[in-house]
């Protein structure tokens, strides 16, 4: 490599343990940061838990907002999802295509020309004739057409992720359906260097919220979440309970802990606009 200061340094780089030349998700979902970017809002409450609202109407309003859209459709339907290496960059990926194409879907039907009320109005629990909006093969990644349900039980959550060790019950509280009562979309989309990260974080924020958990005297109260994926979080800890003393902050835990019966929170399935947060900007906790 002598007289090749430039290129010794370049290989020598690549080489690092931990280094990557570039990032996948960082390159693959530049166009959806930008809508996070615009119109993401997080508020953090009291005892650091934490809620989060995206502002559809300001995003309509923008003039960049169907080219935004339109490129980062593009950039997944040319992307090869069998280029994905390890967990980690795996895992951020489908996550941030479950997230932006949820968004994608409520920012381009819009009936009559109006905002969904609910992701449910699309189809499924209101009309069973129709396919809800998690059933639909409309997403398109690598030439192929995904649903969300694909995406997250299928892929995230399915036997081939399991078998390799890479299923993760926190993942829960990461993709995100749009909804007030889903834990809240984050403002960065996830790579491989963040993923645990906030994957712990987003666990222990939702569990630091009344939204997702309550304790009043030995009575637990939590989302909804963990009567429909029961499983997967048994399969995590050994049970909802466990899981939750696991990953909740060490107060949290516990007070969980010294619970003796179990209740669940009813799931607020209006949208997350902010309209639809009225202590957004004030402690719910």
């Amino acid at each position: 490599m002598r007289g090749y200061p430039l290129l010794s340094l370049i290989v020598l780089l690549a080489l690092l343990p931990g280094r990557a030349m570039s990032d996948v998700n960082r390159d693959s979902f530049q166009h959806y940061q930008k809508l996070l970017d615009r119109h993401l809002i997080e508020h953090t409450l009291p005892g650091n838990g934490l809620v989060s609202a995206f502002d559809y109407r300001s995003a309509l309003a923008s003039d960049s907002l169907e080219k935004t859209l339109t490129e980062q459709r593009e950039t997944l339907k040319g992307f090869n999802p069998g280029a994905l290496e390890g967990k980690a960059e795996s895992v951020a990926f489908w996550i941030n295509a479950y997230n932006f194409f949820m968004l994608d879907q409520i920012l381009t039907e819009r009936p009559d020309g109006e905002l969904v009320s609910s992701v449910w109005d699309y189809g499924g629990r209101v009309n069973p004739f129709v396919d809800s909006v998690f059933e639909r093969k409309n997403f398109v990644i690598g030439g192929r057409n995904y649903s969300l349900n694909d995406m997250e039980k299928g892929i995230l959550l399915g036997e081939e992720y399991a078998s390799k060790g890479w299923k993760d019950a926190r993942v829960h509280f990461a993709v995100n359906c749009a909804s007030v009562g889903c834990p809240p979309l984050r403002d960065t989309i996830y790579t491989a260097d963040n993923l645990e990260r906030l994957l712990a974080e987003n666990t222990r924020r939702a569990l630091n919220t009344a939204r997702h958990l309550q304790v009043k005297g030995d009575t637990l109260y939590v989302t909804e979440l963990f009567k429909w994926y029961e499983e997967d979080f048994a399969e995590a800890s050994g049970s909802s309970k466990a899981f939750i003393e696991a990953w909740a902050a060490p107060e949290r835990a516990n007070q969980v802990a010294a619970t003796s019966s179990l209740e669940f929170i009813d799931y607020d399935w209006a949208l997350n606009t902010p309209d639809n947060f009225p202590t957004l900007d004030q402690p719910v906790d």
